[in-house]
């Protein structure tokens, strides 16, 4: 068995490049949308809550209490283009653009922003961003764990490998 699988910590795919977690801590592709937590650029203790629906390309940006984006207001304000930006860096453009079902000929970052922005997408409602911004604070939580190959109890109801059925 390698160490990984005993260890109680999950493997991570890498990163397509490195990037810097100071602008955007947290970036993901789930729930049918792009979504994560961009830091605010004039208040060090706000952060935004942003996403991008797959396919219809709607948007959504408030803060971590739910108060609306200022630059939201009918396309994509710059924590959206931030973690479009970030995105690409954390899972390559061409997964970014499959995902989101953007026809696009390049997949860098401004040409996907570009690609979406000029469909014209809704905005959306920040319905999500609670669950977001809980899932963000739940992986910090993670972070400060000591690495240990003991389990962690709120991670037991996974079967171990060597589970009889």
């Amino acid at each position: 068995m390698s160490v990984w699988e005993r260890s109680s910590a999950a493997r991570v795919v890498p990163s397509a490049r490195p990037r810097k977690l100071a602008k955007v801590p947290f970036v993901e592709l789930a729930d049918g949308r792009l979504q994560g937590v961009v830091s605010s650029g004039s208040d060090i203790e706000r952060v935004y809550v942003s996403s991008v629906a797959a396919g219809s390309y709607a948007f959504a940006c408030s803060t971590n209490n739910n108060r609306p984006c200022g630059g939201a207001r009918g396309t994509f304000c710059n924590h959206i283009r931030a973690l479009i930006g970030e995105a690409v860096l954390q899972y390559g453009g061409e997964r970014v653009a499959r995902y989101l079902k953007v026809d696009a000929d390049d997949t860098d970052a401004g040409v996907l922003t570009g690609a979406m922005t000029g469909t014209r997408p809704a905005q959306d409602d920040s319905a999500a961003a609670a669950q977001v911004f809980s899932r963000f604070l739940r992986h910090l939580s993670y972070l400060e764990l000591p690495v240990t190959t003991a389990p962690l109890p709120e991670m037991q109801w996974f079967p171990t490998t060597k589970a009889v059925s």
